[in-house]
């Protein structure tokens, strides 16, 4: 196994509201199965170890885009919808946040039961993969979750993290088995997370003599710095700001959804209710299916599909939510029957706007856009953690969508 990345996240207190947490499931299961039906069980375990596709997720969800809340909410969604499906996915959730991350060894176990894997090899992974990230690399941050989802194929990804009280942030470790040659050597694919000073790292490359020595000699060793693979440093700041988006990739799917309205494919336009605010969302929904890696450096991007609990972006567009849910939904339960032509379509709004960023040049219409996202909210059914959206005093006028 190696570590595939880390994140550096703001931290954030709160419980997720319950209107929000019914429906973070039912879309989380909505796209993995879109994505183990196009993909399979090694695609979707590979995106779970990519830091940014995982903050891209939570953000697409209606998650605070850049706190540490995601990594909790996401993974109780999932493991709260995915597991009753578990035997039919091929795909079991294990551990989760405190107490919960105590009991993954004995769920390994009854997985390995079902599935016939090596359930003691799992829980040692388990184990190691945790006392690496808390003890061999002591970089500040003591670890508070941690969860190992697994397919029936044996491949398998560990997303923990950690908290450092001092700085007041927290930081994701993830790990995927696919590129494990040792536990104790150059393990991680990526670390996410801001520098603090030297790091503590036994498990580095260069740190070879050292763990040698500390088998024969009680010595302190060395500091080495860790060398960081992928990198994901989210800013405290709590609204979604111009710098944080890539206007062109955003602006051309609004352009895709808003300006051209895809008249030339006719089966997005038959899915009943389609407008142009949940093509929107379904566009970035679609991005996370079918987007390459790529694509997710920017999670904040994402937040425009379904706002945030917070209100930042804007407050969740909980009708926009549900149709989007709905849709996906409808075109799992037509591809499980041989009728995949709905997931295609959903399929070509990604090819669509990717192709319409070739030419495409923003303009500086992104406030104007938040405002009026903000402004309509209300009559999406926009709620956040302190209520309903409400129609605002003064009507605004118009603005462009285009942001070019």
């Amino acid at each position: 196994m190696k570590r595939s990345g880390t994140a550096d996240l703001p931290l954030h207190y709160g419980a997720v509201p319950p209107w929000l947490a019914e429906r973070m499931a039912k879309l989380g299961l909505a796209v993995t199965e879109v994505i183990l039906m196009e993909y399979g069980k090694a695609d979707y375990i590979k995106r779970l170890s990519d830091p940014c596709w995982f903050q891209s997720l939570g953000a697409v969800m209606g998650m605070d885009w850049h706190s540490s809340g995601i990594t909790t909410s996401v993974l109780g969604a999932l493991k709260k919808a995915i597991n009753p499906l578990s035997k039919e996915l091929g795909i079991y959730i294990c551990g989760g946040k405190g107490k919960h991350s105590r009991q993954t060894p004995n769920e390994l176990m009854a997985i390995g039961e079902q599935t016939g894997l090596n359930a003691q090899q799992l829980v040692h992974c388990s184990k190691l993969s945790a006392k690496v990230d808390n003890t061999a690399i002591q970089d500040g941050f003591q670890l508070y979750l941690h969860s190992f989802i697994v397919s029936n194929e044996g491949e398998w990804t560990v997303i923990q993290q950690g908290l450092n009280d001092n700085t007041g942030t927290a930081r994701r470790y993830h790990w995927h088995s696919q590129q494990l040659q040792s536990f104790v050597n150059e393990p991680h694919t990526a670390i996410c997370g801001l520098k603090p000073g030297n790091i503590l790292n036994l498990v580095d490359k260069d740190a070879a003599a050292a763990r040698s020595g500390i088998l024969t000699v009680s010595k302190e060793s060395p500091a080495y710095l860790l060398p960081e693979i992928q990198q994901l440093i989210l800013p405290a700041h709590h609204d979604v700001r111009a710098k944080d988006v890539d206007l062109k990739r955003l602006g051309a799917m609004l352009w895709v959804t808003h300006e051209k309205k895809p008249a030339d494919f006719e089966e997005l336009l038959m899915l009943e209710g389609m407008g142009p605010r949940t093509l929107q969302s379904l566009a970035l929904v679609s991005e996370v299916i079918h987007g390459t890696a790529s694509r997710f450096k920017d999670p904040a991007r994402f937040a425009f599909a379904h706002g945030g609990k917070d209100g930042h972006p804007f407050p969740v567009p909980t009708k926009v939510y549900d149709e989007t849910i709905s849709t996906l939904q409808r075109a799992v339960e037509k591809a499980k029957i041989g009728q995949s032509d709905k997931l295609q379509a959903i399929k070509k709004l990604t090819e669509l706007a990717q192709r319409a960023e070739e030419d495409f040049i923003p303009n500086n219409n992104f406030e104007q856009l938040i405002e009026k996202e903000r402004n309509e909210s209300w009559q999406y059914g926009g709620r956040t953690v302190m209520g309903k959206a409400k129609p605002p005093a003064k009507r605004s006028k118009g603005v462009q969508l285009r942001l070019f």
